[in-house]
């Protein structure tokens, strides 16, 4: 029986990774903890006999704290579920690693704000880290079977979200109803907000980055519409190896928590009248991907000042008080004021983080 806590447990990755929990017998959920719906994972507690919940708004049965690590300490997991939003995800990765439990990480800041932070703790503890995005859970397996030295170039795919084809200019007016209208996936509203601009594309790259030692200039991002195809690798014979599955987070969530276990059953995906399609996402309309790739290249705390920008101006953009092209103008704003240094200690990266964030709300009060 594998012990699992789940952070984040009421948010889209947490409520379907109960579902998969619920649906496997050698899983079993241990600890959950939220951010303010505490009524629906007390509801969500009660449902299993979970006797550890922590919540940052108050209540649970242990005290909630920025690492999480009482609630570590207390459900005594086998793996640690990372499906936390935001910047406050890294602390409690770095706090599963250092106590050598592995991570099946949905939070993909753990890696943007503090991969080499994460890099440190895992070489330290041997702990395991698994990916839970649906496009690096892809890349995991591809790469699991096949010869690295081999491998030119890693491709992740993006939806296009509901805005493929549009222009700068067009994207100066959209809501956040519409921004919110994703085509293929259903997800919170704050990486539903990143899959409009494609900054959760350009987080990706630097996660796979991190993940899977590649070089920036190997990653590749191309719209796939149909979110049929996960993502792909390059070889050095010309062929494509390439993931394909539903557009259903249960998929890769379930690779996670029963690594290196086979994953469990799902029904089988019809190929009957399916069509795969493939375009260059448009840089000029979606500015944060460029700035994601730039921001990685230089390293240190800049992906940390890039991510934290990011959830400013989305937050600011989903209470309307910042436009939707907004959004990349506040981050490149960030980028230009904030000095990047080294990414050495968690200090450093919060310190990047709150530099960032006061940046976008200086330029959001003045709107």
């Amino acid at each position: 029986m594998t012990r699992v806590l789940i952070l984040g447990s009421t948010g889209s990755i947490g409520v379907q990774a109960l579902d998969v929990i619920d649906a496997a017998p050698d899983l079993q959920c241990v600890g959950l903890a939220c951010g303010t719906r505490v009524d629906q994972m007390a509801a969500q507690a009660a449902a299993r006999d979970i006797v550890h919940t922590s919540a940052s708004a108050g209540g649970g049965s242990v005290p909630h704290g920025p690492d999480m690590g009482d609630l570590i300490d207390a459900a005594q997991p086998d793996i640690v579920l990372n499906a936390l939003v935001g910047s406050a995800g890294l602390a409690p990765t770095l706090a599963a690693l250092a106590r050598g439990i592995p991570v099946a990480l949905a939070n993909k800041e753990s890696l943007v704000a503090g991969g080499d932070l994460v890099a440190r703790e895992r070489a330290r503890t041997g702990a395991g880290l698994v990916p839970v995005d649906s496009e690096h859970s892809a890349l995991f397996q591809l790469l699991e079977g096949v010869d690295r030295a081999r491998v030119r170039r890693c491709i992740l795919t993006a939806s296009g979200g509901p805005f493929r084809g549009r222009s700068r200019e067009e994207l100066e007016s959209v809501t956040p109803a519409d921004a919110l209208a994703h085509p293929t996936w259903d997800m919170g509203a704050k990486i539903t907000i990143d899959s409009a601009t494609l900054m959760n594309k350009g987080l990706e790259v630097i996660e796979a980055h991190h993940l899977f030692d590649m070089p920036y200039d190997q990653v590749e991002v191309v719209v796939h519409p149909q979110s049929t195809i996960h993502a792909m690798a390059r070889l050095d014979d010309g062929s494509i190896l390439a993931h394909m599955g539903p557009p259903d987070m249960r998929v890769p969530i379930g690779h996670a928590l029963r690594w290196p276990a086979p994953p469990p059953e799902r029904p089988q995906m019809d190929l009957a009248g399916m069509s795969l399609s493939f375009e260059q996402p448009d840089e000029d309309a979606f500015p944060c991907l460029r700035l994601a790739r730039e921001a990685g290249a230089e390293g240190g705390t800049a992906p940390a000042i890039l991510n934290a920008a990011n959830e400013e101006a989305v937050g600011a953009f989903l209470a309307a008080r910042l436009g939707f092209m907004d959004i990349p103008r506040g981050v490149a704003h960030a980028l230009e004021v904030v000095p990047s240094g080294p990414a050495d200690t968690l200090e450093a990266v919060m310190a990047a983080d709150a530099a960032a964030r006061e940046a976008v709300a200086g330029r959001v009060g003045a709107a």
